[in-house]
C-alpha cells in the first residue's frame, strides 16, 4: 500500500466510524458516495441533521445536501429531509441507547465519539439556575468529523523553536473549522517525537484534552498520534488538568486547546511560572479579536505568549495567514501556507 492509498484508508476509518452512528439507509447512501466519489468524500468536514429540514454535507470548500435519492444536490427542494425517527435513531446509536449515561458531555453540548469526532447537539435545554443540566427534545446534530494531517505544522515549526532549542509558549488563532486543532495536535505530535531537521531531540509534552478532539481518546488511550513522549489527561477541564500534569507528570511542554475563561488563564499563569512551555488555542480571526475577552487579554497583557500563529481557510483548513512576535505584535514574515 502506498502512502496516498494509506492516508485514503484512514480517511475511510474516519468515515466508517462517522457513519456508524447514522440510520442504515442513511448509512448506505453515504456508502454508495464514498465507493462513487472517494477524492470527494475524503474532503468531508462535517454531517449536518435538523429534523424536518434537508441533510447537509459540509466539504473543505462548501456545503451541498444529500439528494433524497442518493448523491449530492446544491438544491434543497431535491435533498434528503431529516425525519423525527432519523432523530430518535441516531440518537440511540449515539448514545448507545442511554443518553442519561451521557449527561455530563450533554452540558457541554456535544458528544465524542471514538476517534476524536465530535457530535454536537441541539435541542430543548434544561436548566437549573442558570446552569446547563442535559438537553432533551434532541433535534438536531453537526457531526464534525476528525482527520488527522501528518506533517500539518511541518511549514510552521521553524517559527515555534528557537536557535537554542527552546519551544516558544505559542498561541493559536482562528475561527472555528479552520484548522487549529488539526495543527496543534500535529505540532504536539513532532515537538514529542523530536524533529530530525531542527536536531530537536523531543520534549515530554502533557496534553489537556477536555474535548477528546486532540487525541481522540478511547478508553484513555490516544488513538490519534501525538507523538512518542506525550501524556493525555482526557475529558478533563483544562485548568484542573495543568495542574494535575504540573504536579505529578514533569511536563516540559503543556498543550491544551480553547482556552477562554479566567481559569484558564489563571493554570496557565502557574505554568509558565513554573518553567513549563505553553501551547494553546483561542478562537478569533485575529489579535484584536481575542483581545476583546478578558481571559485572554489578562494573558497577552502577561507579555508571556511569545508567538501568536493566526490560521484561516483561505487555501483550505489550516491556512498559516500570520505568524507574529507575541511581544511585540511584529510579523515574522511568513507567507500563506
Amino acid at each position: 500500500m502506498n502512502a496516498s492509498e494509506l492516508a485514503l484508508s484512514k480517511k475511510d476509518n474516519s468515515l466508517t466510524i462517522v457513519m456508524n452512528v447514522l440510520p442504515s439507509h442513511l448509512r448506505k447512501m453515504l456508502q454508495r458516495l464514498q465507493q462513487l466519489q472517494p477524492e470527494e468524500m475524503a474532503r468531508l468536514e462535517e454531517l449536518r441533521l435538523r429534523q424536518n429540514r434537508p441533510m447537509v454535507l459540509g466539504f473543505s470548500d462548501e456545503d451541498v445536501f444529500l439528494h433524497r435519492e442518493g448523491g449530492l444536490t446544491a438544491h434543497s427542494e431535491r435533498a434528503y429531509f431529516v425525519s423525527a425517527d432519523d432523530i430518535q435513531r441516531t440518537t440511540q446509536m449515539v448514545s448507545n441507547s442511554s443518553i442519561y449515561a451521557l449527561e455530563e458531555e450533554l452540558k457541554n453540548g456535544y458528544i465524542t465519539l471514538t476517534g476524536g469526532h465530535r457530535v454536537g447537539i441541539t435541542g430543548k435545554v434544561v436548566a437549573d439556575q442558570g446552569r446547563v443540566k442535559t438537553i432533551k427534545y434532541i433535534s438536531g446534530f453537526n457531526i464534525r468529523i476528525s482527520r488527522q494531517v501528518v506533517g500539518a505544522a511541518d511549514q510552521l515549526l521553524r517559527h515555534l523553536i528557537s536557535p537554542k532549542g527552546d519551544v516558544y509558549h505559542t498561541m493559536l488563532i482562528s475561527p472555528p473549522r479552520c484548522g487549529k486543532t488539526t495543527i496543534l495536535r500535529d505540532i504536539v505530535r513532532q515537538l514529542s517525537s523530536g524533529i530530525q531537521k531542527f536536531n530537536f531531540p523531543g520534549v515530554t509534552v502533557g496534553v489537556v484534552d477536555e474535548r477528546s478532539e486532540i487525541a481522540g481518546c478511547y478508553r484513555g488511550i490516544p488513538q490519534l498520534n501525538v507523538g512518542t513522549r506525550s501524556d493525555v489527561l482526557d475529558s478533563c477541564p483544562k485548568a484542573s488538568g495543568m495542574m494535575m500534569l504540573l504536579r505529578s507528570m514533569s511536563p516540559q511542554v503543556i498543550a491544551t486547546d480553547e482556552i477562554g475563561r479566567m481559569e484558564d488563564v489563571e493554570a496557565l499563569e502557574e505554568v509558565l511560572n513554573a518553567g513549563v512551555k505553553v501551547l494553546t488555542t483561542a478562537h478569533g480571526a485575529a489579535v484584536d479579536d481575542i483581545e476583546k475577552r478578558p481571559a485572554i487579554k489578562r494573558l497577552l497583557k502577561l507579555q508571556a505568549i511569545e508567538r501568536l500563529v493566526v490560521l484561516d481557510r483561505s487555501k483550505g483548513p489550516g491556512t498559516v495567514k500570520q505568524v507574529l512576535d507575541g511581544i511585540t505584535y511584529r510579523p515574522l514574515g511568513v507567507k500563506r501556507c
